[in-house]
């Protein structure tokens, strides 16, 4: 089956077409290809026997390389106002360079889906780079970068129905606690809440847990066990059901911590990206050791591989999938 024509053939055609055609966004939503979120062994057997792909740009049955497993790239950093990376402050400020390294990255075999805020998503839907791939929406983004309210997070980005109205397929919270701070108890009882909503939609929603505190007036995340353990506790208590929650967890500081801390829950988990500075390498080994575990089933990363030092987005996606792959030691 040939893929759809895109609503807008290139990123310069954007702003003309949500100008004078805004219904595009939903026309476009309407008829996106959809996937599961998970692919199984036997679903991807079935992709490779008969010729079909997981999108565009991926080889056919490029699936069978990790059945089970999740390859996201994430783009939620801008609705932040965090547009920084590394030494670079504004380098996630230009849209059209952000799309472009988008789609060359979900066009990578292997790329399972996209986390971003809904001016994200809906450029990319009207690009046509999100046909079977997992769409997931990022839903608290209040909590702006630096902002004296930063732990009141509020849900200012995309509620249940909004993912539901656009046929999306999963929801990402940030749940960040100082038990210094009384912005803390606000976004914890709202992300209960909004985890009751998603199940009730049975609809994924990926909770990503800190502990934290201030540091010379600025945030800083807990990355040791003890920490990491907390947050995954508390995170996995939330809501009336857990049925339709995963965790999206960082590494901790001491990468051999990981194994201990993730016996803290039974729910899927998936591994944050994070700033990794220039040692892309060792943020790959971290992963791949931490991949490992029973309970992590992939990875979200986002500026590490959309802006990597050397400047190959496709190669440091590759090297990314190929950590999902059973029996890849790299």
């Amino acid at each position: 089956m040939s893929p759809a024509t895109p609503a807008a053939p290139s990123v310069h055609d954007l702003v003309r077409l949500r100008a004078e055609h805004p219904e595009a966004v939903a026309e476009a939503a309407a008829r996106r290809k959809r996937r599961p979120l998970l692919r199984t062994a036997d679903a991807s057997a079935s992709d490779l026997n008969t010729g079909t792909g997981t999108g565009s740009g991926t080889a056919p049955g490029s699936a069978t390389d990790h059945p089970g497993r999740l390859m996201i790239i994430a783009a939620d950093h801008p609705a932040r106002g965090a547009l920084a990376v590394g030494d670079r402050a504004l380098a996630m400020a230009n849209r059209f360079e952000l799309l472009q390294r988008l789609c060359l990255a979900l066009s990578r075999p292997g790329v399972d889906g996209v986390l971003a805020s809904a001016d994200v998503l809906e450029d990319l839907l009207l690009l046509g780079a999100l046909e079977d791939k997992v769409v997931m929406g990022s839903m608290n983004r209040g909590g702006l970068a630096g902002a004296a309210f930063e732990l009141d997070d509020r849900f200012t980005g995309h509620r249940p129905e909004d993912l539901v109205r656009h046929g999306f397929d999963a929801g990402k919270l940030l749940l960040r606690i100082d038990h210094e701070d009384p912005g803390s108890l606000d976004t914890l009882h709202a992300a209960a809440r909004t985890i009751d909503a998603m199940a009730a939609l049975r609809l994924p929603v990926f909770v990503e847990p800190f502990l934290c505190r201030r540091v010379d007036g600025r945030l800083r995340n807990e990355l040791d066990a003890a920490a990491v353990a907390t947050s995954i506790a508390i995170a996995s208590g939330l809501g009336g059901t857990s049925a339709y929650t995963w965790l999206k967890v960082p590494v901790t500081e001491e990468p051999e911590d990981m194994a201990r801390v993730m016996e803290t829950s039974t729910l899927p988990a998936v591994l944050l990206g994070g700033e990794v500075g220039d040692d892309l390498d060792g943020a790959y080994k971290k992963w791949r050791e931490a991949l490992r575990l029973p309970t992590v089933r992939g990875l979200v990363v986002g500026r590490s591989l959309l802006y990597p030092v050397d400047g190959d987005v496709a190669g440091a996606v590759d090297t990314a999938v190929s950590l999902l792959q059973p029996g890849r030691d790299g």
